[in-house]
């Protein structure tokens, strides 16, 4: 039993920090190329379509919020949807078929070529968003995927952010830290 809580409290306090820091500058290259290719999504009239499981489901619903109605500045709504909020849709398709398929149906019927695919997932091997990366592919969705370090996720996306943690706390902290400099250079670049 921890006995100790301040100090425990600035241990997490530090590696949130340590992970956050060696996540934007390990992907400083891919966040440029990331935010470019949302602002191009967006400004050719295409969607983005986002999803995880648990913590990154809800990730998926903050970060198409920020998308949809404002970031930092006042400005029109960016098309973003998460496909994780509409209860009917996810239980029909996890009863009807199976769990896996919950993104890749909803890809299926709302994606169009030329949108964007962003599965969420810390071990980068939830099997229903590789389904939905596998299914954005098939239909020239281009696909982003925010992971830990790696797993299949990494390894079927066009552009990868990894967290280089093994803790999920830490990994999803990083993500939604990049979700917001992705948020945030993306009405750099449309409203500058």
């Amino acid at each position: 039993m921890i006995t100790d809580f301040e100090s425990h409290i600035m241990e997490i306090l530090e590696e949130s920090i340590q992970a956050k820091r060696e996540a934007v500058t390990g992907n400083l290259a891919v966040i440029i190329e990331g935010a470019e290719t949302l602002a191009a999504c967006l400004t050719a009239g295409h969607k983005i379509l986002i999803f995880g499981n648990g913590g990154s489901a809800a990730d998926a619903q903050h970060i198409s919020a920020e998308f949809i109605n404002r970031f930092q500045i006042e400005r029109p709504p960016l098309a973003a949807i998460a496909l994780t909020t509409d209860s009917s849709i996810l239980t029909s398709i996890g009863n009807d078929y199976d769990f896996t398929d919950i993104f890749a149906k909803q890809i299926m019927a709302l994606g169009k070529k030329d949108d964007i695919a962003w599965g969420i997932s810390t071990s980068g091997n939830s099997k229903n968003v590789i389904k939905g990366i596998e299914a954005a592919k098939e239909i020239g969705i281009f696909t982003l995927g925010m992971t830990g370090r790696g797993g299949r996720l990494a390894e079927c996306t066009d552009l990868t952010f990894r967290v280089q943690s093994d803790t999920t706390a830490r990994i999803q902290e990083a993500h939604i830290t990049i979700a917001h400099i992705l948020c945030d250079l993306v009405e750099q670049i449309l409203f500058p």
